[in-house]
């Protein structure tokens, strides 16, 4: 088994795809960064800088909007769990996450309906703050561009994993992806310790993560190797970090592990802006779906990649991937849960059930 003792996280530069003579190097690049770091830099990724550019200057302007005007969005109002957070509003590993957050997705119409599975009720619109009335369309390009560069980053994939075709992932991929403007606010500098913005985690809640570091002067991000060491992944200009979702390594059986990650901030560290955004999996995804499509492709691997796959999804008693998560979002989410989740007694069944 191999310890993934990684010190520093792979740089991957997407453009060597384009010629045949240098393809080749990149899928090797591509595979190394999958099955021994989990964690990488894309460089050259094509999608547009002004796109990017119109992402970041946005944030200062939301997050300075009035409190109003934010709760006015708040994601209680939301089914869907869209919307924004206040700071110190969720807890990961039993301490309190110093961030706020708006959260967005593909907007798409509600389409639940009685009769229709409850996890259905996580596809729907966005709440967008009438007091920003441009951030509608910033956001919509910025997901239709990482929408895009998921499944060009999807295909190599693929290949890098020699999958029978370019496009054998897709058909785990959801109709909506989601997206989070983050901010972390400053710490004084008389702070005796760090802080955390938010706890160690794997990202439960994707197939794959795209994160815009918009902060350049500002570190925050560590990614924990095999030997127990936490590694900085300081902001590299006109890179995205990528990084595996547990149902991607439930799906290549354990061969491409998601990494323990989180945002440690230092006494005296001005307010930091981050984008990640979770390429989204099929609701309706089955265990058995996830375990059995590739079982036979990578159990090789497996074996000297290292036996027990980290998944809430499979070690949990909900069969699909939408009722898992939306037993997730309810526990995270409490408020949201018992608003629009207790008639059906839901709400009360998946805050009890352990």
């Amino acid at each position: 088994m191999a310890s993934h003792a990684f010190t520093s996280i792979p740089i991957v530069d997407l453009s060597l795809a384009d010629d045949d003579s240098t393809k080749s190097q990149l899928l090797r690049q591509l595979r190394h960064a999958l099955t021994e770091v989990g964690f990488l830099y894309i460089v050259n990724h094509g999608v547009p800088e002004a796109v990017i550019q119109k992402m970041v200057d946005a944030l200062p302007n939301l997050f300075n909007l009035p409190t109003a005007a934010k709760v006015e969005v708040a994601l209680h109002n939301s089914p869907h769990f869209l919307g924004y957070s206040a700071d110190g509003s969720e807890t990961t590993a039993g301490k309190t996450d110093r961030r706020e957050q708006f959260e967005f997705a593909t907007e798409l119409t509600a389409s639940w309906t009685d009769g229709k599975p409850l996890y259905e009720r996580l596809r729907g619109p966005n709440q967008w703050p009438s007091a920003y009335p441009s951030l509608q369309t910033i956001v919509g390009n910025y997901i239709a561009a990482l929408t895009s560069l998921g499944d060009r980053f999807l295909r190599l994939v693929a290949q890098a994993l020699s999958l029978p075709s370019p496009e054998s992932l897709f058909s785990f991929l959801s109709d909506q992806h989601r997206l989070k403007l983050v901010r972390y606010p400053p710490v004084p500098d008389d702070s005796d310790d760090l802080a955390q913005g938010v706890g160690p985690h794997k990202d439960s809640s994707g197939w794959w993560t795209f994160l815009l570091q918009a902060s350049p002067d500002v570190k925050g991000l560590q990614v924990l190797n095999g030997d127990g060491a936490w590694v900085d992944v300081p902001v590299i200009p006109g890179s995205f970090v990528v990084n595996i979702g547990q149902a991607f390594e439930v799906v290549t059986n354990g061969v491409c592990k998601a990494t323990t990650h989180r945002v440690v901030l230092a006494p005296g560290s001005p307010e930091r802006f981050s984008v990640p955004f979770f390429q989204g999996v099929r609701r309706d995804l089955t265990k058995e779906e996830a375990i059995e499509t590739f079982k036979h492709h990578f159990a090789s691997g497996r074996d000297s990649a290292g036996g027990h796959i980290d998944s809430p999804f499979l070690q949990g008693k909900y069969d699909t991937w939408g009722e898992s998560q939306l037993r997730t979002k309810i526990r995270s989410h409490r408020d949201v849960g018992r608003r629009f989740y207790s008639d059906n007694g839901v709400f009360d069944t998946y805050i009890n059930d352990g």
